[in-house]
């Protein structure tokens, strides 16, 4: 009897290398930047979007920026006194939590904290964010929708019609109040009708300084409190 496909013995031993090699290849590129760069900067990252971080990658392409793989990170720079790359990187470490990120940067702490405080997008909310404001939604004919739109926009809970061919709806309808922690409904409804609500933004909260080895914090304890707040609500995986 031919043996089934579904009996063959594959190697896993490849895989766990090329993992394993990958994490060696980032602590080595880690320690390398904190070698040639003067500045380390810790950064956390509100309503995080992979198009507007390429877009703050591409602005500080003279700099290295490292998002991701906290755990890795630890290890690069040490997480005790005894094992940090340099003196006080253990610090950096403590802070490797939920979505934040390192910026290696021969900038100034001044240039740094001038350009990511100016640079803020707005972009669609998800589900799960908070409303920022209200949105209600008049009766009447909704011209931007095809025809073809209205069993989704029925779905998502409108009280719509197809009225002569047009879109219509029949009854005001409130999206979300303001404070709402958004559905996966809700978060459609305002993408479709173009209301953005949640703004991209990057916090620097602390610097490394390679010449001094000094470990400053930059924010203020009520943004640091409640950045941790929304980390631990959060499930982060590296």
């Amino acid at each position: 009897m031919p043996k089934s496909r579904r009996d063959r013995k594959v190697s896993l031993t490849k895989t766990p290398k090329k993992g394993l090699e990958a994490k060696q290849a980032l602590i080595a590129e880690l320690r390398k930047c904190a070698d040639t760069y003067k500045h380390i900067f810790v950064f956390s990252v509100a309503n995080m979007r992979n198009s507007k971080l390429k877009d703050v990658r591409n602005a500080w392409k003279h700099s290295r920026i490292f998002f991701g793989k906290n755990k890795v990170m630890m290890v690069a720079l040490g997480k005790e006194p005894s094992s940090e790359y340099k003196e006080n990187l253990h610090q950096v470490s403590k802070h490797l939590r939920g979505e934040v990120g390192l910026l290696f940067t021969n900038r100034t702490k001044e240039e740094v904290d001038d350009w990511f405080s100016k640079f803020k997008e707005v972009d669609f909310a998800r589900a799960g964010n908070k409303a920022t404001y209200t949105v209600r939604l008049d009766t009447g004919p909704l011209e931007q929708f095809p025809h073809s739109m209205e069993p989704q926009l029925r779905q998502l809970g409108l009280p719509t019609a197809l009225k002569k061919g047009v879109v219509t709806l029949l009854s005001d309808y409130e999206v979300c109040k303001e404070g709402d922690i958004l559905t996966p409904e809700q978060a459609r409804v305002l993408k479709l009708f173009g209301y953005e609500m949640a703004e991209f933004k990057v916090t620097i909260k602390f610097v490394w300084n390679s010449e001094t080895g000094e470990f400053q914090k930059l924010v203020g304890d009520s943004d640091e409190q409640e950045d941790e707040e929304e980390e631990d609500n959060d499930i982060c995986e590296d």
